[in-house]
Protein backbone atom coordinates (compact mmCIF):
# COMPACT_ATOMS: atom_id res chain seq x y z
CA UNK A 1 0.00 0.00 0.00
CA UNK A 2 2.66 2.31 1.34
CA UNK A 3 4.73 1.27 -2.41
CA UNK A 4 1.69 2.69 -3.91
CA UNK A 5 1.13 5.50 -2.33
CA UNK A 6 4.65 6.55 -3.07
CA UNK A 7 4.55 5.38 -6.77
CA UNK A 8 1.86 7.48 -7.23
CA UNK A 9 3.23 10.70 -5.76
CA UNK A 10 6.09 9.91 -7.91
CA UNK A 11 4.10 9.94 -10.92
CA UNK A 12 2.53 12.86 -10.14
CA UNK A 13 5.99 14.94 -9.32
CA UNK A 14 7.14 13.98 -12.89
CA UNK A 15 3.76 14.75 -14.61
CA UNK A 16 4.22 18.14 -13.63
CA UNK A 17 7.92 18.37 -14.20
CA UNK A 18 7.26 17.25 -17.82
CA UNK A 19 4.40 19.78 -18.12
CA UNK A 20 6.85 22.20 -17.50
CA UNK A 21 9.42 20.84 -20.29
CA UNK A 22 6.63 20.27 -22.53
CA UNK A 23 5.41 23.95 -22.23
CA UNK A 24 8.88 24.94 -22.99
CA UNK A 25 9.13 23.08 -26.03
CA UNK A 26 6.00 23.62 -27.40
CA UNK A 27 6.72 27.70 -27.24
CA UNK A 28 9.73 26.35 -28.85
CA UNK A 29 8.48 24.60 -31.05
CA UNK A 30 6.29 27.48 -32.50
CA UNK A 31 7.94 30.18 -32.64
CA UNK A 32 10.96 27.85 -34.40
CA UNK A 33 8.48 27.11 -37.14
CA UNK A 34 7.12 30.54 -37.73
CA UNK A 35 10.35 31.75 -37.90
CA UNK A 36 11.63 29.46 -40.48
CA UNK A 37 8.69 30.27 -42.43
CA UNK A 38 9.72 33.91 -42.02
CA UNK A 39 13.19 33.58 -43.23
CA UNK A 40 12.09 31.50 -46.38
CA UNK A 41 11.03 35.27 -47.61
CA UNK A 42 13.52 37.32 -45.89
CA UNK A 43 17.24 37.14 -46.19
CA UNK A 44 18.78 36.33 -42.80
CA UNK A 45 21.57 38.97 -43.41
CA UNK A 46 19.15 41.77 -44.43
CA UNK A 47 17.30 40.94 -40.71
CA UNK A 48 20.99 41.18 -39.02
CA UNK A 49 22.33 44.15 -40.48
CA UNK A 50 19.59 46.13 -41.99
CA UNK A 51 19.13 49.41 -40.27
CA UNK A 52 15.85 49.97 -41.22
CA UNK A 53 12.43 48.46 -39.73
CA UNK A 54 9.35 49.07 -41.59
CA UNK A 55 7.23 45.79 -42.30
CA UNK A 56 4.17 47.47 -41.99
CA UNK A 57 5.11 50.34 -44.37
CA UNK A 58 4.79 49.80 -48.34
CA UNK A 59 8.30 49.79 -48.91
CA UNK A 60 9.62 46.81 -46.27
CA UNK A 61 12.39 46.61 -44.38
CA UNK A 62 13.39 44.23 -41.85
CA UNK A 63 16.16 45.32 -39.21
CA UNK A 64 16.88 43.78 -36.10
CA UNK A 65 19.48 46.30 -35.03
CA UNK A 66 16.46 49.11 -34.96
CA UNK A 67 14.30 47.08 -32.57
CA UNK A 68 17.05 45.86 -30.63
CA UNK A 69 19.12 48.98 -29.99
CA UNK A 70 15.93 50.43 -28.43
CA UNK A 71 15.30 47.35 -26.58
CA UNK A 72 19.01 47.83 -25.24
CA UNK A 73 18.94 51.66 -24.49
CA UNK A 74 15.97 51.15 -22.33
CA UNK A 75 17.01 48.25 -20.93
CA UNK A 76 20.90 49.78 -19.95
CA UNK A 77 19.06 52.72 -18.06
CA UNK A 78 16.66 49.93 -16.21
CA UNK A 79 20.04 48.50 -15.25
CA UNK A 80 21.50 51.44 -14.39
CA UNK A 81 18.79 52.13 -12.00
CA UNK A 82 17.99 48.69 -10.00
CA UNK A 83 21.21 47.27 -9.92
CA UNK A 84 23.23 49.88 -7.54
CA UNK A 85 20.29 50.96 -5.85
CA UNK A 86 18.90 47.47 -5.77
CA UNK A 87 22.83 45.59 -4.21
CA UNK A 88 22.51 48.54 -1.91
CA UNK A 89 19.93 48.27 -0.14
CA UNK A 90 20.26 44.71 0.15
CA UNK A 91 23.68 45.12 1.64
CA UNK A 92 21.66 47.80 4.11
CA UNK A 93 18.92 45.00 4.99
CA UNK A 94 21.44 42.44 5.53
CA UNK A 95 24.49 44.04 6.88
CA UNK A 96 23.09 46.88 9.41
CA UNK A 97 19.06 46.91 9.64
CA UNK A 98 17.80 45.67 12.84
CA UNK A 99 15.82 42.50 12.31
CA UNK A 100 13.06 44.63 13.03
CA UNK A 101 13.85 47.04 10.47
CA UNK A 102 14.58 44.26 8.07
CA UNK A 103 11.09 42.78 8.40
CA UNK A 104 9.28 46.17 7.56
CA UNK A 105 11.35 47.24 4.70
CA UNK A 106 11.98 43.83 2.85
CA UNK A 107 7.97 43.82 2.18
CA UNK A 108 7.45 47.44 1.70
CA UNK A 109 10.08 46.76 -1.54
CA UNK A 110 8.54 43.99 -2.47
CA UNK A 111 5.39 45.64 -2.95
CA UNK A 112 6.57 47.24 -6.15
CA UNK A 113 6.78 43.60 -7.67
CA UNK A 114 3.26 43.56 -7.57
CA UNK A 115 2.35 46.83 -8.84
CA UNK A 116 0.91 45.85 -12.76
CA UNK A 117 3.34 46.70 -15.06
CA UNK A 118 0.50 48.55 -16.95
CA UNK A 119 -0.25 51.14 -13.80
CA UNK A 120 3.93 51.48 -14.30
CA UNK A 121 3.67 52.61 -18.12
CA UNK A 122 0.85 55.45 -17.17
CA UNK A 123 3.03 56.24 -14.04
CA UNK A 124 6.34 56.81 -16.51
CA UNK A 125 3.61 58.66 -19.11
CA UNK A 126 1.74 60.85 -17.46
CA UNK A 127 4.12 61.89 -13.91
CA UNK A 128 7.42 60.85 -14.77
CA UNK A 129 7.40 62.32 -18.49
CA UNK A 130 6.04 65.90 -17.46
CA UNK A 131 8.43 66.03 -14.26
CA UNK A 132 11.39 65.25 -17.08
CA UNK A 133 10.32 68.11 -19.51
CA UNK A 134 11.04 70.71 -16.29
CA UNK A 135 14.64 69.64 -16.51
CA UNK A 136 15.08 68.19 -20.32
CA UNK A 137 12.33 70.85 -22.22
CA UNK A 138 13.66 68.82 -25.78
CA UNK A 139 12.40 65.43 -24.45
CA UNK A 140 9.38 64.16 -26.32
CA UNK A 141 6.13 63.42 -24.97
CA UNK A 142 7.07 59.81 -25.44
CA UNK A 143 10.82 58.39 -25.01
CA UNK A 144 12.89 55.93 -24.23
CA UNK A 145 14.28 57.86 -20.91
CA UNK A 146 10.91 57.97 -18.67
CA UNK A 147 10.29 54.00 -19.46
CA UNK A 148 13.69 52.95 -19.11
CA UNK A 149 13.82 54.59 -15.15
CA UNK A 150 10.57 53.80 -14.06
CA UNK A 151 11.25 49.94 -15.91
CA UNK A 152 14.38 50.07 -13.35
CA UNK A 153 12.28 51.01 -10.41
CA UNK A 154 10.18 48.16 -10.89
CA UNK A 155 12.81 45.53 -11.09
CA UNK A 156 14.78 46.92 -7.99
CA UNK A 157 12.74 44.32 -5.58
CA UNK A 158 14.07 41.59 -7.95
CA UNK A 159 17.75 42.95 -7.54
CA UNK A 160 16.99 43.57 -3.70
CA UNK A 161 15.11 40.88 -2.66
CA UNK A 162 17.84 38.05 -4.67
CA UNK A 163 20.71 39.94 -3.35
CA UNK A 164 19.63 40.20 -0.16
CA UNK A 165 18.71 36.24 1.00
CA UNK A 166 22.81 35.70 -0.64
CA UNK A 167 23.86 38.06 1.64
CA UNK A 168 22.00 36.80 4.27
CA UNK A 169 22.94 33.39 3.84
CA UNK A 170 26.48 33.85 3.93
CA UNK A 171 28.11 32.33 7.62
CA UNK A 172 28.20 34.75 10.58
CA UNK A 173 31.55 32.86 10.97
CA UNK A 174 33.12 35.17 8.01
CA UNK A 175 31.76 37.88 9.34
CA UNK A 176 33.34 37.18 13.27
CA UNK A 177 36.55 36.52 11.59
CA UNK A 178 36.56 39.89 9.43
CA UNK A 179 35.68 41.80 12.79
CA UNK A 180 38.64 39.76 14.84
CA UNK A 181 41.27 41.15 12.76
CA UNK A 182 39.75 44.67 12.93
CA UNK A 183 38.23 45.17 10.01
CA UNK A 184 34.94 47.58 10.21
CA UNK A 185 31.27 46.56 9.74
CA UNK A 186 31.69 48.50 5.77
CA UNK A 187 35.02 46.69 4.81
CA UNK A 188 33.50 43.33 6.19
CA UNK A 189 30.43 43.98 4.26
CA UNK A 190 32.05 44.82 0.61
CA UNK A 191 35.43 42.87 0.99
CA UNK A 192 34.16 40.02 2.96
CA UNK A 193 30.61 39.27 2.47
CA UNK A 194 30.20 41.11 -0.84
CA UNK A 195 32.33 38.66 -2.36
CA UNK A 196 31.07 35.36 -0.42
CA UNK A 197 27.78 36.06 -2.30
CA UNK A 198 28.86 37.16 -5.19
CA UNK A 199 27.43 34.23 -7.34
CA UNK A 200 23.94 34.85 -5.75
CA UNK A 201 23.98 38.43 -6.59
CA UNK A 202 25.13 37.97 -10.15
CA UNK A 203 22.68 35.62 -10.58
CA UNK A 204 19.83 37.83 -9.09
CA UNK A 205 21.57 40.32 -11.95
CA UNK A 206 21.06 38.46 -14.99
CA UNK A 207 17.60 37.69 -13.76
CA UNK A 208 16.78 41.61 -13.41
CA UNK A 209 18.00 42.37 -17.21
CA UNK A 210 16.51 39.64 -18.57
CA UNK A 211 12.99 40.63 -16.81
CA UNK A 212 13.91 44.19 -18.53
CA UNK A 213 14.51 43.02 -21.67
CA UNK A 214 11.18 41.25 -21.80
CA UNK A 215 8.95 43.92 -20.44
CA UNK A 216 6.36 45.17 -23.03
CA UNK A 217 3.66 47.76 -21.02
CA UNK A 218 6.07 50.07 -19.91
CA UNK A 219 7.60 50.23 -22.78
CA UNK A 220 4.59 50.12 -25.05
CA UNK A 221 3.23 52.77 -23.46
CA UNK A 222 6.08 55.24 -22.47
CA UNK A 223 8.17 54.83 -25.17
CA UNK A 224 6.75 54.78 -28.05
CA UNK A 225 6.33 52.80 -30.96
CA UNK A 226 8.43 54.42 -33.26
CA UNK A 227 11.17 52.45 -35.08
CA UNK A 228 14.78 53.98 -35.56
CA UNK A 229 17.89 53.26 -34.92
CA UNK A 230 19.60 55.70 -32.33
CA UNK A 231 20.79 55.78 -28.77
CA UNK A 232 19.30 59.10 -28.04
CA UNK A 233 16.92 58.32 -24.75
CA UNK A 234 14.84 61.83 -25.57
CA UNK A 235 13.21 60.44 -28.67
CA UNK A 236 10.69 57.65 -28.59
CA UNK A 237 11.79 54.28 -29.77
CA UNK A 238 10.13 50.80 -30.24
CA UNK A 239 11.36 47.95 -28.43
CA UNK A 240 10.73 44.63 -29.59
CA UNK A 241 8.05 43.40 -26.84
CA UNK A 242 6.42 46.93 -28.08
CA UNK A 243 6.37 45.79 -31.44
CA UNK A 244 4.63 42.60 -30.69
CA UNK A 245 2.05 43.95 -28.75
CA UNK A 246 1.90 46.85 -31.86
CA UNK A 247 0.90 43.96 -34.24
CA UNK A 248 -0.76 41.65 -32.22
CA UNK A 249 -3.45 43.65 -31.35
CA UNK A 250 -3.79 45.38 -35.22
CA UNK A 251 -5.25 44.72 -38.10
CA UNK A 252 -2.23 42.32 -39.31
CA UNK A 253 -4.12 39.29 -41.54
CA UNK A 254 -2.60 36.39 -39.99
CA UNK A 255 -0.11 34.25 -41.80
CA UNK A 256 0.79 37.48 -43.77
CA UNK A 257 4.79 38.08 -43.59
CA UNK A 258 3.72 40.83 -41.50
CA UNK A 259 2.68 38.72 -39.24
CA UNK A 260 5.41 36.19 -38.98
CA UNK A 261 7.54 39.27 -38.27
CA UNK A 262 6.33 38.74 -34.49
CA UNK A 263 7.69 35.06 -34.52
CA UNK A 264 11.00 36.09 -35.91
CA UNK A 265 11.03 39.16 -33.10
CA UNK A 266 9.96 36.55 -30.31
CA UNK A 267 12.91 34.23 -31.21
CA UNK A 268 15.69 36.73 -31.26
CA UNK A 269 13.84 38.05 -27.57
CA UNK A 270 14.13 34.45 -26.50
CA UNK A 271 17.99 33.49 -27.66
CA UNK A 272 18.94 36.72 -26.10
CA UNK A 273 17.13 35.71 -22.41
CA UNK A 274 18.80 32.37 -23.29
CA UNK A 275 22.07 33.45 -23.51
CA UNK A 276 21.73 35.50 -20.30
CA UNK A 277 20.70 32.42 -17.99
CA UNK A 278 23.51 30.52 -20.03
CA UNK A 279 25.61 33.43 -18.85
CA UNK A 280 24.56 33.79 -15.60
CA UNK A 281 25.01 29.47 -15.05
CA UNK A 282 28.43 29.66 -16.17
CA UNK A 283 29.57 32.44 -13.90
CA UNK A 284 27.84 30.65 -10.79
CA UNK A 285 29.46 27.36 -11.43
CA UNK A 286 32.90 28.52 -12.52
CA UNK A 287 32.69 30.69 -9.06
CA UNK A 288 31.33 28.07 -7.15
CA UNK A 289 34.37 25.51 -7.75
CA UNK A 290 36.67 28.35 -7.46
CA UNK A 291 35.85 28.46 -3.69
CA UNK A 292 35.06 24.74 -3.07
Amino acid sequence: MQAGVEGAIRAVLAACSALSILTTAGIIGVLAFETLAFFQEVSLWNFLTDTQWTPLFAEKHFGILVLASATFLTTAIAVAVALPIGLMAAIYLSEFATERVRRVIKPILEILAGIPTVVYGYFALLFVTPLLKHLLPSISGFNALSAGLVMGVMIIPLVSSLSEDALYAVPQSLRDGSYALGATRVQTATRVVVPAALSGIVASFILAISRAIGETMIVAIAAGQSPRLTLDPLVPVATMTAYIVQVSLGDVPTGTLEFKTIFAVGMTLFLLTLGLNILSHRFVMRYRQKYE
